[in-house]
């Protein structure tokens, strides 16, 4: 009889530092974080170190006694990984190497393996392989060999393996390579969002497992991948949702953030947020039954900050109202949030309450006008019906009077419909706008 041969798990154990601006409390928070990213890589946590310093030893991270004793339980245990809460500079690695005989990851490092093993489309691809090898170049010590001879597993994936007989040069080139082929994705995607721009564009904004997959899938009754784990989406997916017979979005679901996004990942990532940028409205979907969801709420907001985003018209979707005990905590909550809801994406709990502020918020950017034209003009009338919502339409002898809606960002296509003198000849259909709303 043939044995099978069973893949062996690998076992790490996870190191924070609690410092005097942090509490331990606070440190233990991260570091089940931290587990839950490495069980999203398929490790298996063996347990976890804390070291109370006031500030982080600039040679070892963490002190060379504690370095000497986890080096010595890693012997005893047979532990394959130490993965650290934070980043590590290349002399730290170097200096820890000397201590533990198995793989030194760090946070970014786990972050940007999980991307790797996500990354489906070429797109994600490109935009991790550039994240790790940004990461990787000034590392490129004894760490960058566990890469493919010495190591395998978490933290091995991606480019490494290919890059090993290579020197620093023939990385840069390769960066340069993969910035120009995502300058050209980004210049299609261009193109793309602007043949979208007939629709209000609403893009899904959150933390990582949240539930913005499902939401997705519930507004657009469409097939999207959802998965109950950390980063199920990398690449953006983009749904035409219609919210009332009349009125259509186009709805994009983006990746999660969290605490300590490489700053390599989000830039790499950019052409994907921009989804975020470029929209009109955010939906920023927040786990509610999460202890920490207000610390959630910040790292989102921070991000979007870097981004550039943070200024767009904003729903907060507070989501799993069904994992809540106590709901008396609505009350103060839409309080602090002008324009909140709280929602079960999965048990499709109050989802027409959501699309009701989306339409309340579309409906405020949109400006009411009054528009006299000669029918002859039947080429712009025609036009109009094409982007703007058509209230009325009274027939004059020859002339046709028309009250229309139309968001304030649609005014510019207005201006290159009518000409130079758009400016003075809206003001005119405002005023005699005016003064027919006031006879009538």
């Amino acid at each position: 009889m043939k044995l099978l041969e069973t893949k062996k798990v690998e076992t790490a154990l996870i190191v924070g530092i609690a410092r005097s601006e942090r509490s331990r409390v606070e440190v233990e928070e991260y570091l089940d974080e931290l587990h839950l990213l490495a069980k999203t890589a398929g490790v298996e946590i063996y347990g976890r170190v804390i070291q109370e310093r006031d500030k982080p030893d600039p040679a070892t991270f963490i002190g060379k006694g504690k370095a000497r004793e986890i080096g010595e339980l890693v012997k005893v245990k047979n532990i394959d990984t130490i993965i650290f809460d934070d980043d590590l500079s290349p002399v730290q690695v170097r200096n820890l190497e000397k201590f533990m005989n198995c793989k030194i990851l760090d946070r970014s490092t786990l972050i940007l393996d999980i991307f790797a093993s996500r990354a489906k489309s070429k797109e994600a691809m490109t935009q991790v392989e550039l994240a790790q090898l940004q990461y990787l170049l000034p590392r490129l010590t004894r760490q960058w060999t566990h890469l493919s001879k010495q190591y395998g597993g978490v933290g091995t994936k991606g480019p490494g393996e290919q890059q090993i007989e290579t020197d620093r040069r023939a990385i840069r080139e390769r960066i340069s390579k993969l910035k120009k082929r995502l300058e050209d994705i980004e210049k299609e995607r261009e193109v793309q969002r602007k043949g979208r721009s007939d629709y209000v564009r609403v893009a899904l904004v959150g933390y990582t497992n949240v539930g913005k997959s499902i939401l997705m899938r519930t507004l657009s009754g469409s097939d999207v991948v959802v998965e109950n784990r950390l980063f199920a989406t990398l690449d953006t997916t983009v749904r035409i949702v219609k919210l009332t017979p009349d009125v259509k979005i186009l709805l994009s679901d983006t990746v999660g953030f969290i605490r300590k996004l490489p700053p390599h990942l989000i830039a790499s990532f950019r052409s994907t947020l921009a989804e975020a940028s470029e929209a009109d409205i955010l939906l920023h979907v927040i786990d509610i039954s999460h202890p920490k969801y207000e610390e959630q709420i910040h790292v989102v907001q921070e991000t979007l900050k870097v981004l550039g985003a943070d200024f767009k018209p904003t729903i907060h979707v507070f989501n799993k109202i069904d994992l809540l005990q106590d709901r008396t905590i609505f009350k103060d909550i839409q309080k602090q949030f002008e324009h909140s809801v709280f929602i079960s994406a999965e048990r499709n709990i109050n989802i027409s309450m959501l699309k009701d502020i989306l339409l309340e918020i579309i409906d405020s950017n949109m400006t009411e006008h009054l528009l006299t034209l000669p029918q002859s003009e039947y080429s712009f009338i025609a036009k109009l019906h094409e982007f703007a919502e058509i209230i009325k339409t009274d027939y004059d002898n020859k002339n046709i009077k028309i009250r229309f809606k139309i968001e304030r960002k649609k005014i510019g296509q207005l201006q290159k419909l009518f000409g130079k003198n758009f400016k003075n000849r809206l003001k005119k259909w405002k005023d005699k706008y005016k003064e027919e709303k006031g006879k009538s």
